[in-house]
């Protein structure tokens, strides 16, 4: 009997191969079996996703920084929370535009509104949301560098700081996905109302780990946070101007969506 994974030879009463870890399966893939592993893999209460989640709220100085320097199986990795934030921001995605879209009134958006009124506000919204993923891996370089520059007594490079970056921007994201399904279901129009509170809550939630990665004093939070945020809203505004600029640029937008009717 060999493994399946790296091809050691086995006695037949492993359930573990000795040699690369892997579990060895016997039985045919079933919905069953496949469900169980799904549960199994993200679900357990002993498993590597809960706890990493729970330990970036209560010590995330311990995921990241445990990642850092070489911790790589009490929790999962950063690329492995990424995947999961980027489908759970998918689904989210999916229940705006197919369930709750037409509940909003886009007339009502204070902070999006444009000259043309609700309509103007909805192609952009819808244009934008279209490249939602990839504004959100635009703001880890961001993050980090901002940590980088305002929270770095640990004298973390620039790469260690996307790491943590990641690790942050993606707990933050799974933890709230339960909060934005359960409000689009109830009230859409609430849900977008408060997105700019959103935003701002998943900022401070992105200092605060960086303050616990960092080892800064608590009297230098005065100056630092200040500092670390106007990075970020620099950068920010960064992102919107290109993101606005490449929907003129293909066509999705135009000036007449800016113009009074």
């Amino acid at each position: 009997m060999k493994c399946r994974n790296c091809n050691n030879k086995l006695r037949t009463d492993f359930s573990y191969c000795p040699d690369c870890g892997s579990k060895i399966v016997r039985n045919r893939l079933t919905a069953k079996s496949l469900s169980y592993d799904f549960l199994e893999r993200y679900f357990n209460l002993d498993n590597t996703f809960l706890k990493t989640i729970w330990h970036m709220i209560t010590k995330p100085k311990d995921v990241c920084g445990g990642y850092i320097s070489g911790l790589r199986k009490k929790y999962l990795n950063p690329v492995s929370m990424l995947a999961i934030s980027l489908t759970l921001s998918g689904f989210i995605l999916f229940l705006m535009k197919k369930i709750a879209w037409s509940d909003i009134d886009f007339s009502k958006i204070s902070y999006a509104q444009t000259s043309s009124g609700g309509a103007g506000t909805e192609k952009i919204m819808s244009s934008t949301m279209e490249y939602s993923s990839l504004l959100f891996l635009f703001y880890i370089p961001i993050l980090a560098f901002a940590s980088y520059l305002f929270f770095n007594k640990q004298k973390y490079n620039l790469a260690e700081h996307i790491v943590t970056s990641i690790y942050a921007l993606t707990s933050f994201s799974i933890i709230s996905a339960v909060y934005a399904i359960v409000v689009l279901l109830i009230s859409p129009q609430f849900y977008i109302n408060t997105a700019l509170i959103y935003s701002l809550i998943m900022v401070l939630f992105c200092v605060y780990v960086a303050y616990k990665n960092s080892m800064n004093t608590l009297k230098s939070l005065f100056w630092r946070v200040p500092m670390f945020l106007l990075i970020f809203l620099v950068g920010y505004m960064g992102i919107s101007i290109v993101t606005v600029a490449i929907l003129f640029l293909t066509g999705e937008i135009s000036i007449q969506d800016f113009t009074p009717k």
